[in-house]
């Protein structure tokens, strides 16, 4: 089987996280500077086989598109014409980077590993990661 890559964008770094080939757990890959992040992809889809690509989507709590939202769409077309063969899907993102920092801190994380900005972009992914999972049925 292939791997599902996880998306976490962000204006600044973006989150990234990926499943395990069986696609049974979600791992917590990197986080990169966002204008890197075609580069990275290209890179990664290399070296490993990715059946899907999975892009948080920017909600606000009532549903609604957030700011950075036609960011995040902008970023799906462009990865669909690179990657034509790979569906690109968006999955709900909201509350991500709060549950991730209540994982974090419940971890026993010392503070400035809390603080870590990057921990939290790639935790956010893993969860995005993990609830298309689920909800999918994997």
């Amino acid at each position: 089987m292939a791997r599902i890559l996880a998306i976490d964008f962000g204006t600044k770094k973006t989150g990234l996280a990926v499943s395990d080939p069986l696609q049974i757990i979600a791992t917590g890959l990197d986080t990169i500077p966002t204008p890197g992040l075609i580069d990275f992809i290209q890179h990664y889809l290399q070296n490993e086989v990715v059946e899907t690509i999975v892009l948080g989507e920017p909600l606000y709590p009532d549903g609604n598109p957030a700011q950075i939202h036609h960011l995040v769409v902008g970023l799906k077309r462009k990865l669909e014409k690179l990657y034509p063969n790979i569906p690109v899907i968006f999955q709900d993102e909201r509350y991500t980077s709060q549950e991730a920092k209540i994982i974090i801190r419940n971890s026993g994380a010392k503070k400035k590993k809390r603080q870590d900005k990057n921990l939290v972009d790639k935790v956010s992914a893993v969860l995005i990661l993990q609830d298309y999972m689920e909800s999918e049925c994997y």
